[in-house]
């Protein structure tokens, strides 16, 4: 493993692009669908100040070390190929964004401890956004 200036390595700051992308496209999509489907103008907003949140110290050198073409992982499996509904995009979406910004919680541990927290914060927030979206729906079914 190759050591940079951050004490990181190579694969750790991959693993560091590869969430932040994540997070960043996972909450991207929530956003949308709160914007154009549900017309939803405090989710949307919720979620566009977490998006424009999402930021890290590290963002340039991890992408320096990003490696698509030699990632071992980098195709779709069948579950992420199909989708019945709305809702289980808006699951699957959420569910990327908060293990992704846990996964960076727990990795920027090594690198700095109030990028941690800000991770930390990012994913309570998604939590909340979530559990608030999740409770408009069943108003509107109810």
């Amino acid at each position: 493993m190759v050591q940079t200036t951050n004490n990181l390595t190579s694969g750790e700051l991959r693993l560091v692009d590869a969430n932040l992308n994540r997070l960043r496209e996972g909450v991207r999509v929530v956003e949308d669908i709160c914007r154009f489907i549900y017309d939803n103008f405090e989710l949307t907003q919720a979620l566009k100040n977490i998006r424009h949140s999402i930021k890290s110290s590290l963002l340039l050198e991890a992408l320096s070390n990003r490696n698509i073409i030699g990632d071992c992982s980098r195709n779709t499996i069948s579950s992420e190929a199909m989708r019945k509904d709305i809702k289980s995009i808006l699951i699957a979406n959420f569910k990327r964004a908060e293990e992704s910004a846990r996964v960076l919680e727990e990795i920027l541990k090594l690198y700095d401890i109030s990028e941690a927290e800000k991770l930390k914060q990012i994913r309570y927030a998604l939590y909340d956004v979530e559990k608030r979206l999740f409770q408009e729906m069943e108003k509107e079914l109810a």
